[in-house]
């Protein structure tokens, strides 16, 4: 199969990923082959390759919004069969056995791997996974449209189910990139309104576009307390900003993987019970529970799609910026 391999961490513009052609891998008993169809390209996959996230296996298909139809199957299968649409996520496996697992709680297993950084992803024409962790996908929707469904729409999801909210409160979105265009999407679809704040003209505009029920800057007065916050910029300095604007029992999610140092000089800012909270990773559950979401709801974004051969331009502009929306490689 052709594959695009890191070998070397370097910066994107450096060209850090090689094509090759490696064998093709077969499933082992309780795994699924899928022959990939698009995959989206995540910032995550440029922190990997430049280094800024450990590289925990040399060489390394990266990706992990992986989107295909299943055309091998292992021995003890019944989830999947040839020819079923799947979808990998950013979790690729867990041990099942610890407590994080035992509660619901997979995403904090200290033996979780992940897709296109502990395990082999999808930036190739084949890759496999256990069966129990692919999602079966709905035939009416679009490879494409799909692929992002795996991680920023997921990602945003778990943010969302993390605030607590429900129909009749007020979320704040703090940054409003990809995941949160979903995350606008979603919370509307479960009768919550959605306040914006952002400095970026284009980011009001798409803000605008979803339908937000405020958008304003950070200088901008809030017209109402609001319920839940979630923070998408690593800017630590917009904890202390965010949980001003919340009301008593109000919680705040923070959803980068690194900020900048927090600091709460007003103990009045986490009075009444307000809370603040990090999102780690992901669940199959809030997979499950997203795609069920978007394809009732008709859930769209922005994309802008790439030729498998063209995936170093498409991991440059993801890198900087440059993307309208999500940037998906079509493979398949």
């Amino acid at each position: 199969m052709k594959a695009w391999i890191l070998t070397k961490q370097a910066p994107v513009e450096t060209n850090p990923l090689a094509l090759v052609t490696l064998p093709d891998p077969h499933p082992g008993p309780g795994e699924i082959r899928i022959r990939v169809i698009t995959c989206g390209v995540c910032r995550t996959d440029a922190h990997i390759a430049e280094g800024d996230l450990p590289l925990h296996k040399t060489p390394l298909v990266l990706g992990h919004e992986i989107v295909g139809v299943v055309d091998e199957i292992g021995a003890g299968v019944t989830r999947f069969s040839p020819g079923d649409r799947a979808g990998v996520t950013w979790l690729h496996d867990a041990c099942g056995r610890c407590k994080f697992c035992q509660e619901g709680k997979e995403n904090l297993c200290e033996h979780a791997r992940f897709t296109g950084w502990d395990a082999d992803g999808g930036f190739a024409e084949y890759t496999v996974v256990k069966a129990a962790f692919a999602q079966p996908l709905p035939a009416s929707r679009s490879f494409v449209e799909m692929a992002p469904w795996m991680c920023p729409g997921t990602a945003g999801y778990r943010a969302l189910r993390l605030t607590g909210l429900h129909e009749g409160q007020r979320l704040g979105l703090y940054g409003f990139g990809p995941t949160a265009t979903y995350v606008l999407q979603a919370a509307h679809g479960l009768g919550i309104e959605v306040y914006v704040v952002t400095r970026s003209e284009k980011n009001k505009a798409a803000a605008r576009q979803y339908g937000a029920d405020w958008i304003g800057d950070y200088a901008d007065a809030l017209p109402v307390k609001l319920d839940g916050g979630i923070i998408f910029p690593p800017v630590g300095d917009l904890v202390p900003f965010a949980l001003a604007q919340l009301d008593k029992n109000g919680r705040l999610v923070l959803g980068p993987v690194t900020m900048t140092p927090i600091t709460i000089a007003d103990f009045n800012l986490i009075w009444g019970e307000r809370s603040i909270i990090s999102l780690a990773h992901v669940t199959r559950e809030d997979a499950r529970g997203f795609i069920q979401l978007a394809d009732a709801s008709d859930i769209q974004v922005g994309i802008e799609t790439y030729p498998f051969e063209r995936l170093p331009e498409a991991l440059i502009a993801v890198r900087h910026s440059r993307v309208k929306g999500n940037a998906v490689i079509q493979i398949g």
